[in-house]
């Protein structure tokens, strides 16, 4: 039986009724949206406005117009890091941060903007206060991950986020591994800026992703041209979400992902946790008996997003990721997972680690099979010392 511990990466099986969506999308109403006045045109552009307002009911977002559509969440990354920061500008970021993140601050800090990097303990925290003391000088924006793709580390966003609104600095989220899984309010949390991934918590088709800006905040669009209004006009339109919204977008896939959210809420997001957090409470159990392994990131049993990574002493992570797949039909991440200063934080660069993510439709007879497997591969790796 194929067991699919990588949900970190993409959600795998999705709810049923995002293939049906997809479907539906693509063979009953077939059009795009905003490009007609005709009955499918009005159909698919209804599709999109009701997949808006699902996210903003889930966020407690006041107005669904706010809700641009990306591809993924690093291109809602790039829009709210490349859109707003100009040079001069000053940007309080982590030592925790994914390159989806990381390298739209790379590209900032070559055309003059500064950008102070706060560094996490091994386990993968950092600390309001150091956060604090960087702030102590003007600075425009915090930009952090909610919670690690590499440590499951969640920080504490809503505390960062009354610093920075005291402080005078928005604050973006990188809410790739916790929308769906971790409560998020915008308003609760002074969130100014929230990008996130359509096709891991949210259960959606991979190509979909979102960003969420704030009222009063003014980005530039990465990309300008037909939006389907104030077609007459030279400049882009400066009306949210058209501003942001050039070309067709992909309404198959935002018809999906309306259904991974429906699913999503409906479950209830407190739920999703629950089982996912007993999940990951029995894999850490597991994986502590055995005498070779490590884990990074919390402590277990404390609080962590649904990732577990952890190394094999004397074996490389890819191996144990090649043996898990090719002789026990495992499926694990391993290495750097797109996040180098992650692992060089937490003391696993350059080789990384075995990363295992569990979701809501894995079971705990997958969590113990998957623990067999490993002991059975540390202790292979023991005898052929």
């Amino acid at each position: 039986m194929s067991i699919y511990l990588d949900n970190a990466a993409t959600s795998f099986p999705k709810p049923e009724a995002v293939y049906t969506a997809v479907e539906h999308a693509l063979r009953d109403v077939g059009v795009s949206p905003g490009r007609g006045s005709h009955r499918r045109g009005l159909a698919a552009a209804r599709l999109v406005l009701e997949a808006r307002e699902a996210l903003a009911d889930l966020f407690a977002i006041p107005d669904s117009s706010r809700i641009v559509f990306t591809q993924n969440a690093t291109e809602a990354l790039n829009l709210a890091v490349l859109g707003l920061l100009k040079p001069g500008d000053r940007v309080v970021t982590t030592t925790m941060e994914h390159n989806s993140l990381a390298r739209p601050l790379h590209l900032a800090a070559r055309r003059g903007v500064e950008v102070v990097f706060v560094p996490a303990d091994r386990t993968g925290m950092v600390d309001s206060a150091e956060i604090a003391a960087a702030l102590a000088v003007p600075t425009r924006l915090v930009a952090l991950s909610h919670c690690s793709n590499v440590t499951g580390t969640i920080q504490p966003v809503a505390e960062i986020g009354a610093l920075a609104r005291k402080r005078g600095a928005l604050m973006l989220v990188d809410a790739a591994q916790s929308v769906g899984c971790i409560p998020i309010d915008v308003g609760a949390m002074s969130i100014d800026l929230l990008a996130a991934p359509g096709h891991k918590g949210l259960y959606g088709p991979p190509g979909t992703g979102f960003l969420y800006i704030a009222d009063g905040i003014d980005l530039d669009p990465l990309m300008v041209g037909g939006t389907g209004t104030a077609s007459t006009g030279e400049d882009q339109p400066a009306d949210l979400p058209e501003r942001f919204e050039s070309g067709t977008i992909n309404t198959p896939a935002i018809a999906g992902l309306l259904a991974g959210v429906l699913f999503v809420a409906s479950t209830g997001v407190a739920a999703i946790a629950r089982h996912e957090e007993r999940l990951v409470n029995r894999l850490c159990a597991g994986l502590q008996e055995m005498p070779s392994v490590r884990l990074c990131g919390p402590e277990p049993l404390k609080p962590r997003g649904s990732v577990v990574s952890f190394t094999v002493d004397g074996m490389d992570p890819g191996h144990v990721g090649f043996l898990l797949d090719q002789e026990h039909d495992i499926a694990v991440r391993t290495g750097l997972h797109c996040a180098p200063a992650a692992h060089r934080t937490i003391g696993t660069f350059p080789a990384g680690t075995v990363r295992a993510s569990p979701g809501y439709f894995t079971t705990d007879a997958e969590i113990d099979t998957f623990i067999t497997a490993l002991r059975s591969i540390t202790r292979g790796r023991i005898c052929n010392v």
